[in-house]
């Protein structure tokens, strides 16, 4: 403990002259405009998503838990303004007879966007141009509808979990008159569970999306810091347009749709940071260099 503690005033400057680096990579990669893109595409796909989602699982799930579930969801990527989000679910849920067979496939076309603009964006970050790896047509084709599978099925499993709660519940009120402790901390749980599952998203995508290959400890290291940090910038956000923000009185109507789409800019600015520090960290690990040094100013003395 004392020789970690000694070795603490230089782990601070390290840790700045990394985050630094970190920055101004991201800067150079254009990072603040991918993430507008990202964000663009992220709100342009969410509704057919969940639409998508409530229409299929519908047929093994009820719609209230579902949109319960989903509800949840929509806190997390949109934190003041999930209602709105939810209407236009429900409003594509009400003309669920007029999608039909070929809306499905326009669903899924709108709701892979958003996958195929980080596929993108990733190639970008993780480009190594002295290396370029090409990865299959099939595979980039594929990908988005792979991640809206496990969505899809985490989504239905968090359904019929909440499902098989209310069920047990109302048959403990039938026969004893009192409910389940359980069932009082399910909001609770589910934000938990939510939180778990944007770090396992997160996670995925560091992993898959990239062009290069991402070792698997750095690809939760950097899901789980990412979650967190959204964890705390959501609260941020909520708290920030509930009392001190101005876009009401400066976007009027127009404010819902403005909100979203900034709080998910800074959901994108988090995910796109969290891929450069792999990045960054990838690069060192190629170049057999410590994780402080720079790989473009090289000391002579360096040693792992």
């Amino acid at each position: 403990m004392p020789s970690r503690l000694a070795a603490l005033p230089r782990l601070i400057p390290r840790l700045a002259r990394f985050a630094w680096r970190v920055l101004m990579t991201f800067f150079r990669n254009r990072g603040i405009l991918l993430a507008g893109g990202v964000g663009y595409n992220v709100l342009l796909s969410i509704v057919p998503l969940f639409a998508l989602l409530c229409v299929l699982l519908t047929h093994v799930a009820e719609e209230q838990h579902l949109l319960e579930v989903l509800s949840i969801q929509a806190r997390h990527l949109t934190p003041t303004h999930a209602s709105v989000l939810l209407d236009a679910v429900r409003a594509l849920l009400e003309s669920r007879d007029a999608i039909g067979l070929f809306g499905i496939p326009v669903l899924l076309v709108f709701s892979s966007f958003a996958f195929r603009m980080l596929e993108d964006c990733m190639a970008i970050i993780f480009h190594h141009p002295d290396h370029p790896v090409r990865r299959s047509v099939w595979v980039s084709v594929l990908l988005p509808y792979a991640f809206i599978l496990v969505l899809g099925t985490g989504v239905l499993g968090l359904t019929l979990l909440v499902s098989m709660i209310d069920s047990l519940n109302n048959l403990m009120l039938a026969i004893f008159g009192v409910g389940l402790p359980l069932a009082s901390l399910s909001e609770p749980a589910l934000n938990l569970i939510s939180f778990f599952g944007m770090f396992a998203m997160f996670s995925a995508i560091y992993k898959v999306l990239p062009v290069v290959h991402i070792a698997l400890r750095r690809a939760l290291v950097g899901g789980f810091v990412a979650a967190l940090l959204w964890e705390g910038v959501r609260q941020l956000l909520v708290v920030y347009f509930a009392n001190l923000s101005l876009v009401n009185a400066v976007y009027g109507s127009l404010a819902t749709i403005i909100i979203v789409l900034l709080s998910l800019e800074v959901g994108a600015v988090i995910l796109l940071l969290g891929a450069q520090v792999i990045a960054e960290l990838e690069n060192n690990d190629r170049a057999g260099l410590p994780w402080h040094v720079d790989p473009h100013r090289r000391p002579v003395n360096a040693t792992r």
